[in-house]
């Protein structure tokens, strides 16, 4: 099929919905079936047209093999100097208060 095709059926789905929409509502008027009998034509009439649309797409490019996932990094792998946080001073004595143990006894 052409690729024009494609765009004719997308098109025509709307319209071709409402007159079998439409039908099916006349024959619930004029003839001894209702709606509740007949609504599985809807159905029927959005399979084909998805099959249309289906035949008339234009073909996909191929695809290439999936990617493969990087190697996992993180504090684990790569250790604290890898680490993407800033380093801790390594010269500065721990503020007071911060939680050092105390000599025992209390005071010194």
């Amino acid at each position: 099929m052409p690729a024009d095709s494609y765009q004719v059926i997308r098109a025509i789905r709307g319209p071709i919905t409402l007159i079998t929409l439409g039908a099916l509502f006349a024959l619930q008027n004029f003839t001894r079936f209702g709606f509740d009998q007949t609504w599985p034509v809807l159905l029927i009439v959005f399979g084909l047209l998805s099959l249309l649309q289906r035949g008339a797409a234009p073909p996909r490019a191929p695809q290439g093999p999936p990617m493969t996932p990087p190697p996992v990094r993180g504090y684990t792998a790569t250790g604290y100097a890898g680490s993407p946080y800033s380093q801790p001073p390594s010269n500065t004595p721990p503020a007071s208060g911060s939680g050092s143990p105390s000599t025992p006894g209390g005071a010194a």
